[in-house]
C-alpha cells in the first residue's frame, strides 16, 4: 500500500474521472463558474497530495496528516458544492488519511474532518443556502452520502490497520523465533563442546590416566627388582611395561580418532581377560573371574566398551583404596544384548553415602546413566565393596561417545 507509483496511478484515475465530469456535465454542475470552482478544487486536492501526502508515504511527519485533511477536506467542500461528482476523491482522501496517520484515533479523526468536508459540499449544492424549504432534506442528503462514505473509510481502515498489525506482529515474532533459534544453535553448540569435554576427561581417566597409573607401579617395581639383583623378575616386569605402553598408545590414538578403544573384532571375554590379567600383574592381587556370556546374545559394541571401562575403573579404585586381598569379577550378558557386570572385593570399605573427589565413581555412574544403565554401590566400613552396573539391551552409540 506505500508504493508511490500505484498511489501516483489510482490519484491520476481519480482525477481524470473528475475531469471528464466536468467537462461532459455528468455530475449536474449547472453553470460554467461550477465547473471551474471544482477545477481549481481538484488542483487543490493535487497539490495536497504531490506537497504533503506523497512524500510522507511511508514515513508520516507529524504535521503531515493535519495538513492533508485540512486542505483535502476543504476541496472536498468547495469541489462537491459545484460539482457532485467530485465525490468520487473520497477514494483518495480517506486512505491517505489512515496512511499519514501514526495512531488509530489520528485516522478517524481525519476521516471525520474530510467527510465534514463532503457534507458541506452537497449540503451547499442541495441548496441548503438558496431556500430554507430545502435544509433539512439538503442535509439529510448530504449526510446521508458524508456518513456512508465515513461509516465505510472507517471500517475498511480499521479492518486494513488490524491486518498490518497482524503482519507486523507476525513479522516480530518470526524475528523473536529466528533470534532465539540462533541463540539455541549457539547453546547446543557450547552444549556440544562441554560434553565432548567431560567425554575426554572420562576417557582420558578411563584409559590413559589408568594405563599410566600402572606403568608408574610397574617402573618402581621393576627399579625395586633390579636393585635387589632380581633381573628375570625386573625382565618380566620390563616386558608388562612395554606391552602397557602399546595399549596407552593405542588408547591415546582411539581417543583422538573418537572411536572406542576395544577392536571391533574382539570378543568381550578375551577384553576381559586381558584387563584382569593386566591388573593381577601390576597389584599381585587375586582376581577370580566369571564369564556367563550368553551365547545367542550379540553384546553391542557400545555395551562392550562401558562394561570394560567400568570394569578398568572399578579395579583401579580396589587397588588404590581398598586394601583389599582377593577381588571377585562377574561379567554377564543375556541374550536381548543387555549385559551386567559385578566387582567385589574383601577390602576396608568407606562409607557410601560421603562425598567423593574426581571423575572415579562419579564419572562411572554418569557413563552408566547417560547409556539408560544403572550402578549399583554396596559398601560399608570394614566390609569391603561391591560396584553393579547393568546395562540396557540397546546402548546407543551417541550416548557412549
Amino acid at each position: 500500500m506505500l508504493n508511490r507509483r500505484w498511489w501516483d496511478a489510482a490519484v491520476i484515475a481519480a482525477s481524470l474521472m473528475v475531469v471528464v465530469a466536468l467537462i461532459v456535465g455528468l455530475g449536474g454542475a449547472s453553470t460554467a463558474g461550477d465547473r471551474l470552482l471544482a477545477a481549481g478544487a481538484l488542483v487543490v486536492l493535487l497539490l495536497a497530495y504531490v506537497l504533503v501526502a506523497r512524500p510522507a508515504l511511508g514515513a508520516p511527519r507529524t504535521w503531515s496528516l493535519p495538513v492533508f485533511v485540512a486542505l483535502s477536506a476543504a476541496a472536498l467542500a468547495i469541489g462537491c458544492s459545484g460539482e457532485p461528482f467530485f465525490a468520487v476523491m473520497q477514494a483518495i482522501a480517506y486512505p491517505m488519511a489512515w496512511l499519514l496517520a501514526e495512531r488509530r484515533r489520528d485516522a478517524v479523526i481525519g476521516s471525520i474532518v474530510v467527510a465534514l468536508g463532503v457534507f458541506a459540499g452537497f449540503a451547499v449544492f442541495s441548496g441548503v443556502l438558496d431556500d430554507a424549504d430545502a435544509v433539512v432534506p439538503a442535509l439529510t442528503s448530504a449526510a446521508a452520502t458524508a456518513g456512508f462514505g465515513l461509516a465505510f473509510a472507517v471500517a475498511f481502515g480499521l479492518w486494513i490497520t488490524r491486518i498490518v498489525e497482524y503482519g507486523e506482529e507476525r513479522a516480530r515474532l518470526v524475528g523473536e523465533l529466528t533470534a532465539a533459534q540462533a541463540e539455541i544453535e549457539v547453546l547446543s553448540r557450547d552444549r556440544g563442546a562441554s560434553m565432548e569435554r567431560e567425554r575426554l576427561a572420562r576417557d582420558i581417566h578411563d584409559t590413559l590416566a589408568q594405563t599410566l597409573a600402572g606403568l608408574t607401579i610397574l617402573t618402581e617395581r621393576a627399579g625395586k627388582q633390579l636393585r635387589e639383583g632380581r633381573t628375570d623378575a625386573a625382565s618380566d616386569t620390563i616386558t608388562t611395561v612395554e606391552r602397557l605402553s602399546r595399549d596407552a598408545l593405542a588408547e591415546a590414538r582411539a581417543i583422538v580418532s573418537r572411536t572406542a578403544a576395544v577392536p571391533s573384532d574382539t570378543a568381550l571375554a578375551d577384553a576381559v581377560d586381558r584387563l584382569v590379567d593386566r591388573f593381577r600383574a601390576e597389584v599381585g592381587l587375586t582376581i577370580d573371574l566369571d564369564l556367563r556370556l550368553d551365547p545367542a546374545g550379540g553384546i553391542p559394541r557400545e555395551t562392550q566398551l562401558i562394561v570394560l571401562r567400568c570394569l578398568q575403573e572399578a579395579l583401579s579404585n580396589v587397588r588404590k583404596h581398598a586394601a583389599a586381598t582377593r577381588v571377585q569379577v562377574t561379567v554377564s550378558t543375556a541374550a536381548d544384548g543387555g549385559a551386567t557386570l559385578e566387582v567385589a572385593d574383601d577390602g576396608t570399605g568407606f562409607d557410601a553415602a560421603a562425598r567423593r573427589n574426581g571423575f572415579g565413581l562419579d564419572g562411572m555412574s554418569d557413563r552408566v546413566a547417560i547409556a539408560g544403565g544403572e550402578l549399583e554401590l554396596d559398601s560399608g566400613v570394614g566390609r569391603g565393596t561391591t560396584v553393579t552396573v547393568r546395562l540396557p539391551a540397546h546402548v546407543d552409540a551417541e550416548e557412549t561417545a
